[in-house]
Parts: C-alpha cells; sequence; structure tokens
C-alpha cells in the first residue's frame, strides 16, 4: 500500500478501500463498502497489545520500548499516556471482571491492575525460577489466565534488560483463585499470540522462532479445559508470518501479520486455515483486538501507530 494516504491534507480514499482485499468469498460478507482503515495514533516505537475498555470507551496498548502503556480515547481521539513506567509492557488483556491483566517484560512478571489502580503480581516465577518474560495472555470464560512466556523482554535491553534464562519457553495456565501454574504448551520454539476459539474447545497459538520458520499452531482443549492435546498446524504463509491474534464470533482468525511491504498487516483466516482476506498497512502489525460500542472495529497496533477498521463482524469476549 502507499504511504502517501497518512499524510496531512492527503486526498480522501475512495471507497471500497483499496488496501482491504478480499481473497475468498467468504470474506466479503464482513467488509464494508463504505468504511477505511484509520491511523487513530502516531509516534510510537513498538506497539503491541491492544486491549479495549468498553466502559470507558478507550483503547490501551503498549509502546513496548519506551516503557509505555498508552490510552486512545473513542469520544475525543485524545491519545496519552496511561502508565509510564510500564516495566516495558507487552500483551494486555481484560479479565472476567473487567481488570487489566498485563505482561511486563521488564520485569518478568505477570500483573493485573485492580479497581483502585494498585497492581498485583499474579505470577513471576514457576517452581521457584524466574519467568523469562511473559509475552502475550488471554482469559478463558471459567477465569484461567493462559499466557505465554517466551523471553522477548530479556533477550536485550531495548524490550527489557538482557537476563539469562531460568526456564524453558512455554504457556501457562493460571488459576488466580489459587496462584496455581501448570504448563500447557512446551513443544513449541518460541510460543507468542494466542487466541482460543468462539467455544473454547481449540487454542491457537503462534510460534515465532525467526525468519521463516513462523507459524500458528491450533490445539484442542480438553480435560475440562484445562490441558492441550492434538497439536497441528493452522496455517503458515511465509513470506509473511503472525505475532498476535484474535478470533471473531463465526470462528475466523484474524492474524497480526508482517513481512515486508507487501505482506504487513492483518491476515485474516477462515476456520479450516484457508486465508481468506487481507488489511494492508505500511508498517508491520504485532497484534489486534476487537473493541468499539459494538465490538465490531478491529484495532492494529502496529510498528509506530495505531490503526482501526469497521467489520461486519464482533470479537470473542477474552482476548
Amino acid at each position: 500500500m502507499s504511504d502517501h494516504r497518512w499524510e496531512p491534507g492527503a486526498p480522501p480514499i475512495r471507497y471500497p478501500d483499496p488496501d482491504i482485499k478480499v481473497l475468498d468469498p467468504r470474506f466479503a460478507r464482513y467488509v464494508l463498502g463504505n468504511a477505511a482503515i484509520e491511523r487513530i495514533a502516531g509516534g510510537c516505537r513498538f506497539n503491541e497489545g491492544p486491549v479495549w475498555f468498553g466502559d470507558g470507551r478507550y483503547l490501551l496498548w503498549s509502546d513496548i520500548p519506551n516503557d509505555s502503556i498508552m490510552k486512545w480515547e473513542e469520544e475525543t481521539g485524545a491519545v496519552s499516556v496511561f502508565r509510564r513506567p510500564s516495566n516495558y509492557a507487552n500483551g494486555n488483556t481484560r479479565d472476567r471482571q473487567g481488570r487489566l491483566i498485563t505482561c511486563e517484560m521488564d520485569a518478568q512478571r505477570l500483573t493485573r491492575t485492580e479497581y483502585d489502580g494498585t497492581v498485583t503480581v499474579l505470577a513471576d516465577s514457576f517452581e521457584g525460577k524466574r519467568l523469562t518474560a511473559p509475552n502475550d495472555v488471554i482469559v478463558k470464560s471459567d477465569g484461567s489466565i493462559w499466557f505465554s512466556d517466551n523471553g522477548a523482554g530479556t533477550r536485550g535491553n531495548y524490550l527489557g534488560h538482557t537476563a539469562p534464562w531460568e526456564l524453558p519457553l512455554r504457556v501457562y495456565r493460571l488459576d488466580p483463585a489459587t496462584g496455581a501454574m501448570t504448563i500447557v504448551v512446551e513443544d513449541m520454539k518460541r510460543p507468542n499470540g494466542l487466541a482460543f476459539s468462539p467455544d473454547e474447545k481449540l487454542l491457537y497459538v503462534v510460534d515465532t522462532p525467526g525468519p521463516g520458520q513462523r507459524t500458528v499452531q491450533v490445539y484442542d482443549v480438553v480435560d475440562n479445559g484445562t490441558k492441550l492435546a492434538h497439536r497441528r498446524e493452522f496455517c503458515s504463509a511465509e513470506p509473511g508470518g503472525s505475532d498476535g491474534l484474535r478470533v471473531d464470533t463465526d470462528g475466523n482468525v484474524w492474524c497480526a501479520w508482517g513481512g515486508g511491504e507487501a505482506e504487513d498487516g492483518v491476515a485474516i483466516y477462515a476456520p479450516d486455515g484457508t486465508m481468506i482476506g487481507r488489511i494492508m498497512l505500511p508498517e508491520r502489525c504485532a497484534n489486534v483486538c476487537f473493541g468499539g460500542r459494538k465490538r465490531n472495529r478491529l484495532f492494529m497496533a502496529a510498528s509506530q501507530s495505531v490503526y482501526a477498521l469497521y467489520v461486519e463482524t464482533q470479537g470473542v469476549l477474552g482476548g
């Protein structure tokens, strides 16, 4: 796509937006012919972890290298700092009580922000060893918290700090009522983004070991929703690849995508693993979430900017 559309004074976008690509007829129903991709925030360094707060009508996201959680207000368009320092926060979500859950990479911990603003540490170790750096997080309908611990915040000083790893890279399930943690994924090179299917019978997990090797894997959720089984590849579409992802109410998987000028944006997959659509952006996209008053607005955390697009579907809860 051309960068000129984001320049001040640029002409309006002619509908339908040419940067929304229908690759399969199944995607056409979700595309609005009179809605365009909008750039709602910029001037950041590397954005991640968008999460929608419908009760306050605002979006939060992490600008990791700036050690900040940022805020965009739907009513006014105002952008401000929600929290700084953020301990190099990455993934964010809300629990079923509406509280903010955050992966703090520099502090190597998972936290919950209480209603009064205080911060509770939910997890920072497993069996007496420090986590490598929680990366992305979701919450299941039973209240359990599932998060990837993939060391991105302790590989160097730009996204956290350099530190040795005491544990393998994994996905954990946390019961916040008891504090009990269990390993649910330990067969990936670098687990990253994750999302449940609408019925919570499947868990999608992105594996990001490096360029040319990125895939989305899918597992069956078994044992009363506490364990995973039967891993298989859901999609692999290099040179592009996913980082974070979310699922809509029809079971389509909306994957934040990167890989260069012809790849950057969002790739949408049907439940059968077919890529059915693309949303092209002028920079790599790291994560997405659904929000807005009707939960039909896709928010896209790209490298230095945040984008939004109205679509004719809604995101499932818990992401």
